[in-house]
């Protein structure tokens, strides 16, 4: 389970994050493209952009069911 005190800082403030377990598996790329990136420098996905339709907010929801390591969390700050 993402724990919010070890989320990256590159993601955005919002609902989704992606904290310091991710193993940049590119899952979460593949499955929500405009919401998840990769830091080319640490080697790990981060949120930067929060889902603005529902068709995003099933994608980041699929993406965090998906993780294979539980690095994604959906209790972000609802900013």
């Amino acid at each position: 389970m993402a724990d919010i005190a070890n989320k990256y800082p590159d993601n955005v403030a919002g609902k989704y994050y992606v904290d310091n377990q991710c193993i940049d598996c590119d899952l979460c790329r593949e499955t929500a493209p405009a919401n998840f990136t990769r830091s080319d420098d640490g080697g790990y996905s981060y949120v930067f952009k929060q889902p603005g339709t529902p068709e995003e907010e099933a994608q980041c929801k699929e993406a965090k069911e998906g993780c294979p390591v539980e690095a994604i969390g959906d209790n972000g700050d609802q900013a």
